[in-house]
């Protein structure tokens, strides 16, 4: 006899499998124009029903919102937090995720703070980003507490206000699901994908104060041309070293999607951290290598120019399990 149709050998059972996997938009291109929105869940029985229908119908709007985009680039990544994952989904915990662990070193600090809900929106226009931002709420409506709001633009060549190129060490090709999708380490959550938020603000007076040498050094990196500098072999560490982690097994990449934000009437200018990982730990130990250092005290220099305000992990789970909250 043949296999059933629930039978894991079977087409159509791979294809569901396939389906109940398929990763959130996390591999999607560097954007001209981005928001990341954080919520915090009210959790009466009322909100928490009216939020899971918003959430399972994100895929919805965001092909109500791409239909009219003029170039078809439009995508957005939710990812749920550590307090807001039990109520919202009734569900056992991601085997990693965990509340944003905030990491103290002798002269500063990755904070962490609140957020219940992310949504990471990527285009080529804010346009149909504060579009999709404004119908979202509107379903909302009290069921949530906006935490913070920022808007993301590209800047030059992908550079960050410190005028350097961001993110050039993120990985490609088939190395990129490999470093951000969830395997069959935590199969019930295969696709899905650890993400860690921050908000850096830049004391830009003090950066600009600084040779453009220094600068390099600090970052590791050239600051025309984006070629690498030596690593230090001991002593003080670049930022681009300090944020690569080695061990037995190899080289662990995180996907960085960082981008600038600025509000130049308030003096603001800022970096705003994303980053996706198949691993949490591997941004946790990137970030104890910044602010601790490698050996302690000697922390990474960029955080003398750079202070972090926020701090918040969460977890993108697959399409299927979003779509499932909406009933």
């Amino acid at each position: 006899m043949g296999g059933s149709l629930n039978s894991p050998t079977s087409p159509n059972s791979a294809a569901h499998a396939a389906i109940d996997t398929e990763p959130q938009s996390i591999d999607a291109p560097l954007s001209a124009a981005a928001a990341f929105l954080v919520l915090a869940l009210k959790t009466d029985s009322a909100s928490l029903a009216t939020a899971q229908a918003v959430v399972g119908s994100t895929d919805d709007l965001v092909k109500d919102i791409r239909i009219r985009t003029r170039n078809g680039l439009f995508t957005c990544n939710v990812g749920i937090s550590h307090h807001g994952w039990g109520p919202l989904t009734g569900k056992p915990l991601p085997k990693e995720l965990a509340p944003f662990r905030e990491v103290r070193g002798a002269k500063h600090t990755a904070v962490s703070t609140a957020g219940d809900l992310l949504y990471h929106v990527r285009a080529e226009s804010m346009d149909v980003i504060v579009e999709f931002e404004k119908i979202l709420l509107e379903n909302f409506g009290a069921a949530v507490e906006v935490i913070d709001d920022v808007a993301g633009f590209r800047y030059f060549d992908g550079r960050d206000l410190l005028e350097f190129v961001d993110g050039t060490a993120n990985p490609d090709g088939l190395d990129l699901p490999a470093a951000t999708l969830v395997g069959d380490e935590d199969a019930a959550y295969a696709g899905g994908s650890y993400v860690v938020i921050q908000k850096y603000l830049h004391d830009m007076a003090a950066w600009r104060a600084q040779s453009v040498e220094a600068q390099e050094a600090i970052i590791g990196r050239k600051k025309f041309d984006n070629t690498e500098l030596p690593d230090a072999a001991e002593g003080q560490k670049s930022h681009k070293t300090l944020c690569t982690i080695e061990d037995a097994e190899g080289e662990h990449d995180i996907l960085r999607d960082n981008m600038p934000f600025a509000t130049p009437g308030r003096n603001e200018y800022g970096t705003y951290f994303i980053g996706y990982s198949r691993h949490l730990w591997v941004i946790e130990k990137m970030l104890e290598r910044m602010f601790i250092g490698d050996p302690p005290p000697l922390h990474d220099r960029i955080l003398d120019f750079s202070k972090a305000v926020t701090g918040v992990t969460f977890f993108a789970p697959p399409r299927k399990l979003l779509s499932d909250l909406g009933g």
